[in-house]
C-alpha cells in the first residue's frame, strides 16, 4: 500500500503540474491579450490627438498680439498677421460692438483694408487706434461737413487757381523752404512717423504738423506755439497743386464754420496729401 500510496502520490503530482502549467498559460495568454488591447488603446488615442476638430486654424498660423484702444478703452487682441485690414475691423467689432463701416483704424496712418497686417508691418503688441461713435452722432457731426464741402467745391469751381490769388503768391514767391520735405508727384503714401515739417504758413513762417493719432488730435506747430486742434472739429481740407512745382501742394485746415477760418500751408510734398485728408476727415464722412 506504501509503495501504491507513493505512486498514486507521483501520478498525482506529474498530473497537477500540467494543469498549473496549464492555468499559468491561461493567464499569460489574458495578459497579454491585455497589454495588446492597452498598446492598440494608447495608439488610437494617439492617433485621435492629432486630429484637429477643425477649430484650431488660428493656432497654425503665424500671430501678432495688438493693443486696441478705443473711447478710452483697452483691448487685448491675437490674430494672425495675414489677416486683411477689414478682418481687423471684423475682430474690433467683435470687440467692442462698433461695427466696420463706422470705425477708423489707424496704425501710422488710416489702415488700409485691402491689404494684410503683415504687408503694412504690423509688429508684435503694436497699438492699433480706433476712432468711431454711434450712427446719430456721426450723423449728426458730419452731414454738415459734407454740405462745407460741396459748397467749398462749388465756389472754388467759379474762382481762379488758388496758386494764383494775391494772398497766396506773397507766400509761394519766396520760393521752396531751405529744409523742405521730399516730394514725389503721382504716388500715394501714409503718413510718415515724423511731423511733416519743412513748410510754410500763411504768414510766411516756418510750420509742422504732428498727427496724434492715439488723441485724434492735429498739432499745428510754429516757433511761436503749438496749437493742438481735434480732428473732429475740423470742418473740411482742400488742397491744390503749386503749378510749376505740381509735386508739392498748398492745403488748408477748415477750423471753423466759414473760409476766414481757413489754416494754410504751404509746400506739403503731394505722396501725403491723400493720406492727411484721410486721416482729418475720414472715409465714413456721410452714410
Amino acid at each position: 500500500m506504501a509503495t501504491q500510496d507513493g505512486g498514486e502520490e507521483v501520478i498525482m503530482e506529474t498530473e497537477t503540474k500540467p494543469k498549473e502549467t496549464e492555468s499559468l498559460g491561461e493567464d499569460g495568454e489574458r495578459g497579454d491579450a491585455e497589454a495588446t488591447s492597452q498598446t492598440d488603446a494608447g495608439n488610437a488615442t494617439t492617433q485621435d490627438s492629432s486630429i484637429s476638430n477643425g477649430d484650431d486654424t488660428d493656432d497654425t498660423q503665424e500671430t501678432v498680439d495688438l493693443k486696441i484702444i478705443w473711447n478710452k478703452n483697452k483691448y487685448d487682441l491675437k490674430i494672425p498677421v495675414d489677416s486683411t485690414g477689414a478682418k481687423l475691423k471684423d475682430k474690433i467689432h467683435a470687440l467692442t460692438g462698433l461695427p466696420p463701416a463706422m470705425q477708423k483704424v489707424m496704425y501710422k496712418g488710416l489702415l488700409p483694408e485691402d491689404k494684410t497686417l503683415r504687408e503694412i508691418k504690423v509688429t508684435n503688441g503694436a497699438k492699433i487706434m480706433v476712432v468711431g461713435s454711434t450712427i446719430n452722432d456721426v450723423l449728426a457731426v458730419n452731414t454738415p461737413k459734407e454740405v462745407i464741402q460741396q459748397e467749398v467745391k462749388a465756389e472754388e469751381n467759379k474762382k481762379e487757381p488758388l496758386c494764383r490769388q494775391k494772398q497766396h503768391r506773397k507766400v509761394l514767391d519766396k520760393g521752396k523752404p531751405d529744409d523742405i520735405m521730399p516730394a514725389i508727384k503721382g504716388t500715394k503714401e501714409r503718413l510718415p512717423t515724423v511731423p511733416l515739417s519743412g513748410m510754410f504758413n500763411k504768414s510766411g513762417g516756418k510750420v509742422r504738423l504732428t498727427f496724434k493719432l492715439e488723441q485724434d488730435q492735429l498739432w499745428i506747430g510754429t516757433k511761436e506755439r503749438t496749437e493742438k486742434v481735434p480732428m473732429g472739429s475740423i470742418k473740411n481740407v482742400v488742397s491744390e497743386p503749386i503749378e510749376g512745382h505740381e509735386d508739392y501742394h498748398m492745403m488748408a485746415f477748415q477750423l471753423g464754420p466759414t473760409e476766414a477760418s481757413q489754416y494754410w500751408v504751404y509746400w506739403v510734398p503731394a505722396q501725403f496729401v491723400d493720406a492727411i485728408k484721410d486721416t482729418v476727415l475720414g472715409k465714413w464722412q456721410y452714410f
